[in-house]
């Protein structure tokens, strides 16, 4: 049996499981996979350093985790690749999909800037998924460097929001 799911539907069915009980839901398809868990302990905020690379740890607390992979059937393409990375920053990136939005609501000052320091559990941005706002907080202290996302920007699992220079 082939399942395929149009833009409305996958809304619809995103709309049941959010009105549910349902803590893991998995629905696999011919060229698609959808995987969403809620609820499960870790942290908001995602600091992914050079050397960690581990998905498993990347996983949101309280808001649903939302991942959509193509199968093996497609060629897969990775989040975009930002050059000239510097081996003393630490890339920040995006623990699901959405929109990446630098302040708390428009007309309003930025959560960070390039330049400020930051510290852990500070917010230092919002990544809307499915209607809802989660706030992705700091997991280290140090200096923003380098902010990559331009606001209101859809962004991917994975790719590199900003990079902090460790204190």
């Amino acid at each position: 049996m082939s399942i395929q799911l149009d833009h409305e539907e996958l809304h619809r069915l995103l709309a049941a499981l959010a009105d549910s009980d349902i803590q893991e839901f998995r629905l696999e398809g011919e060229d698609f996979r959808l995987e969403i868990r809620r609820n499960i302990p870790s942290s908001l905020g995602v600091v992914q350093s050079p050397q960690a690379s581990s998905a498993d740890s990347m996983q949101p607390v309280s808001a649903p985790q939302l991942i959509v992979e193509p199968s093996s059937t497609t060629p897969s393409s990775p989040p975009p690749v930002v050059p000239g990375s510097r081996s003393d920053l630490v890339d920040v990136t995006a623990p699901m999909v959405g929109t990446f939005y630098r302040s708390p609501a428009p007309g309003e000052p930025a959560f960070v800037e390039v330049g400020n320091s930051i510290g852990i559990g500070q917010t230092i941005c919002i990544l809307e998924a499915m209607k809802l706002m989660n706030e992705l907080e700091s997991e280290i202290s140090g200096e923003v460097v380098e902010i990559l996302i331009e606001n209101g920007t859809p962004v991917e699992f994975g790719q590199v929001l900003m990079r902090v220079k460790s204190s």
